[in-house]
């Protein structure tokens, strides 16, 4: 079934139901970022496959909101379909609320599956709505109807997160949890998100790709704890340690029932990430509070265990790091996009505690690079040679840690406008990298700290500077976050983030450098508490590309004192005598010929 027939039968159905303008979000009931394909409706009525955005149906409409990392992928993907791009996160855009307040009439009917949207979300939506007098419903999934060949989710065991890497046991978190939700005056917690849910119970499985989560939901409150899953993902010795731990185990599609049993509680709901349809389902009988989730509080900042494990995990990722570019800048084989992503994923492999790739690699040569999120596929796939940069954006799910880092490089000779533009994304990266900030300091606050370089020469990028990574979990997590937009969480001690800005000229290239920092005490003093940051990620930044000229003294320390201690750590751990004698030579003083 083509594109244009999907939108057909969905207007017929919309027609039958009598709705004026169908949402489809694309996510699933966990609002997950990787989601499974039963649940990648975006993805089936648009052809779109980027992780974030809105499809609008009306009778002779079909709008596509996404933001800046895909406007170029959008653009590409959407061709020869009637589906129109609609640019958020850039001046004078026309947000989704806006077109529909002004487009419908009143009277007119709004719809979507109200499981697939955040209850914050919603509430939003249908506030700007119902004063426009258009009604909201949030009853209906309407895709199921005309998916006919739509894809059952595989029954993959879950296995547990060994108590070695997890570091506390599942009665250890319950019972901190617990002792928080008493601290709150709270009886319960409603537990929706993933990651939250796979931290808390240690278990982990591969039914998503690149993240190692278990589609289930949980509940817990002082006396009990129930977990909601398909019994068939339980394995007879889990289900009795489940069994053994009081933990409740009910079948996945029967927990909307088990909601409706709870009444008369006091119970954490996180609105940004619980789904409309289970938020609105507890609302009826109990006292809900909106704060943060905790679990998605606690698991956000790695204790001791958490983080000697982390950089375990960070020095593997990057002596396979290491070994990938050295074969990169030395062999003499064809190269494409595709073929780089299958050899860096080859390396990893070979990593002791390795799980798979944390995201799709994003391996851009030329003006694929200047893609933000591109994926390689054996359509798109183009050939790499020495006449533009090469950017590789990858990650690995290891047991002891989860891993995200980019390098952009030049197999030839770059220009010296690439390495002006090298040299101002390096900057900006070491400002952000040397910031020392204090106690309770928000994200949003730093994001300007390494946009600074680049907005002294007039240059920018449309993504955020960091995101929270997890732990053995989703590559990207919350609460925090380091970019322009507002979010309350203040950066603490213990919370891990990427470090990644970028230059990208469309369709020329692309540049960003990317690595993981661990949020640290820097020193206290009359003035309070400073926090400052450690970067974690191992992997020589492309000295070929360098600008002595534009650095500044501090900036050169730095540079000098990060491949001191690449060079001390990964030495050692590489194997290859002539691996060991190309990591010398990029990880010399940069004064150094």
């Amino acid at each position: 079934m083509e594109i244009a027939e999907r939108i057909a039968r969905l207007r017929a159905l919309m027609r039958k139901n009598k709705i004026d303008a169908y949402l489809i979000t694309g996510t699933d009931p966990h609002l997950s970022e990787y989601t499974p394909n039963y649940w990648k409706t975006r993805e089936w009525i648009s052809g779109f496959t980027g992780s974030y955005g809105k499809v609008l149906v009306t009778s002779d409409k079909v709008l596509l909101w996404t933001d800046t990392r895909y406007f170029s992928q959008a653009l590409e993907q959407l061709k020869g379909t009637e589906i129109e791009l609609m640019k958020e996160r850039v001046p004078d855009a026309i947000s989704l609320e806006l077109w529909l307040t002004t487009n419908l009439k009143q009277g007119n009917v709004f719809a979507l599956d109200g499981s697939t949207i955040s209850a914050f979300d919603a509430s939003f939506l249908s506030s700007k709505l119902t004063a426009k007098g258009i009604l909201f419903d949030a009853t209906f999934d309407l895709v199921d109807s005309i998916w006919k060949d739509r894809i059952l989710n595989d029954i993959i065991q879950v296995y547990e997160h060994p108590l070695e890497f997890a570091g506390k046991s599942r009665q250890e978190k319950i019972a901190l949890i617990r002792q928080r939700l008493i601290a709150m005056e709270l009886d319960a917690i409603v537990i929706t998100m993933l990651d939250d849910l796979a931290w808390i119970f240690n278990i982990r499985s591969n039914e998503i790709e690149f993240t190692p989560l278990v589609t289930a939901f949980g509940y817990i409150d002082q006396d009990s704890i129930c977990l909601a899953i398909q019994p068939e993902k339980i394995g007879d010795s889990l289900y009795s340690s489940f069994e053994m731990e009081g933990i409740k185990i009910i079948s996945y599609d029967k927990f909307p029932t088990f909601l409706m049993g709870i009444q008369n509680k006091r119970i954490q709901s996180d609105p940004i990430r619980t789904n409309y349809r289970i938020r609105n389902n507890l609302s009826q009988f109990n006292y809900l509070d909106s704060s943060t989730s905790l679990i998605t509080q606690v698991k956000a900042i790695k204790d001791n265990h958490e983080i000697e494990n982390i950089r375990k995990a960070h020095r593997k990722d990057g002596v396979a790091m290491v070994e990938f570019l050295y074969w990169l800048t030395t062999c003499d084989r064809n190269l494409t996009e595709v073929s780089v992503g299958r050899k860096l994923q080859e390396f990893r492999s070979q990593q002791p505690f390795f799980m798979g790739e944390s995201f799709h690699p994003i391996i851009g040569f030329g003006a694929h690079g200047a893609i933000v999120h591109y994926h390689s596929t054996d359509q798109t796939d183009a050939a790499i040679g020495p006449e533009n940069l090469l950017l590789i954006d990858s990650g690995g799910q290891y047991l002891d840690g989860t891993t995200d880092i980019t390098r952009t490089i030049c197999l030839g000779s770059a220009s010296q406008k690439q390495k002006k533009d090298f040299t101002i994304c390096l900057k900006a990266h070491i400002s952000l990298a040397n910031a020392i900030f204090p106690k309770n300091t928000r994200g949003y606050s730093l994001d300007p700290i390494a946009r600074k370089p680049l907005w002294d020469n007039e240059l920018n990028y449309g993504h955020g500077t960091g995101h929270g990574i997890g732990y053995f979990l989703s590559v990207h997590e919350g609460p925090m976050s380091i970019r322009a937009e507002y979010n309350p969480e203040p950066i603490q001690v213990g919370h891990v983030l990427s470090n990644e800005p970028g230059i990208y000229r469309e369709g020329e290239y692309g540049i960003r450098i990317e690595n993981i920092i661990l949020c640290i005490n820097h020193s206290s003093g009359v003035f309070g508490e400073f926090l400052g940051f450690e970067t974690i990620s191992l992997c020589p930044i492309a000295r070929n590309l360098i600008r002595l000229e534009l650095l500044d003294s501090t900036e050169i320390e730095w540079i000098n004192r990060y491949h001191e201690k690449v060079l001390h750590i990964l030495s050692p751990l590489v194997k290859s005598p002539k691996v060991v004698e190309w990591l010398k030579i990029q990880c010399k003083p940069l004064h150094e010929k």
